[in-house]
């Protein structure tokens, strides 16, 4: 298998962590989307031009929660994405969650404050993050009060669901995400942080 990826996305982080956590050999393919050529590279194997793509014997499959799970039901016997199905639908939920609220509100600030200056040479707009600021802090919440007394975020332990919840916060210090406020948020994060997948996944910047 292949995975086309860029060390700074948190999509691609997702799934490096899943590769990380299964002890899976996947070839990497570090794709830098500052260059036209490579872009133009990664169009070919996804036409939404983004990453992560993994590539499995001429299969592509895009969508960094879609690889997860692909990957996790390569592995039998793996807890991180179990068969039961109530267990799964759980997992699945905060999979989704994570896509549609939790990271596009920390895209707003990201955008804001990390790639727009180095893109386009322009400031963060006040407003925006403003929208994105309230948008976290209402997800943020929604988090926190879940992992009150709770260590992982889907029953008793380690899955793809903390994975996916985790990764965007991996911009936590350079987009100054809003997230000092919510003790069982961190607290998890830590826990998180202490895995040696995330150890073995984190990128210098």
């Amino acid at each position: 298998m292949r995975l086309y990826h860029h060390p700074v996305s948190s999509n691609a982080r997702r799934v490096l962590l899943t590769i990380a956590q299964l002890g899976i050999k996947v070839d990497r393919v570090e794709l830098n989307l500052m260059d036209a050529e490579d872009r133009r590279r990664l169009g070919e194997v996804n036409p939404n031009c983004k990453v992560p793509v993994l590539e499995d014997e001429g299969f592509l499959l895009w969508e960094s929660c879609a690889i997860m799970q692909y990957l996790a039901d390569q592995t039998p016997g793996q807890p991180l994405y179990p068969q039961e199905l109530k267990a799964r639908a759980d997992i699945n939920r905060w999979l989704f969650w994570a896509a549609q609220h939790f990271s596009p509100a920390i895209g707003v600030l990201t955008w804001e404050r990390v790639w727009k200056p180095l893109v386009t040479g322009g400031t963060a707009d006040p407003a925006e993050l403003k929208r994105g600021g309230e948008d976290l802090e209402q997800f943020a919440t929604v988090l926190d009060q879940h992992l009150a007394g709770r260590e992982w975020i889907s029953g008793s332990g380690l899955t793809l669901a903390d994975f996916a919840v985790a990764a965007p916060l991996m911009y936590r210090e350079r987009a100054q995400l809003p997230i000092d406020n919510y003790p069982n948020l961190l607290a998890w994060l830590a826990r998180v942080q202490q895995l040696a997948a995330w150890k073995q996944t984190e990128h210098v910047w």
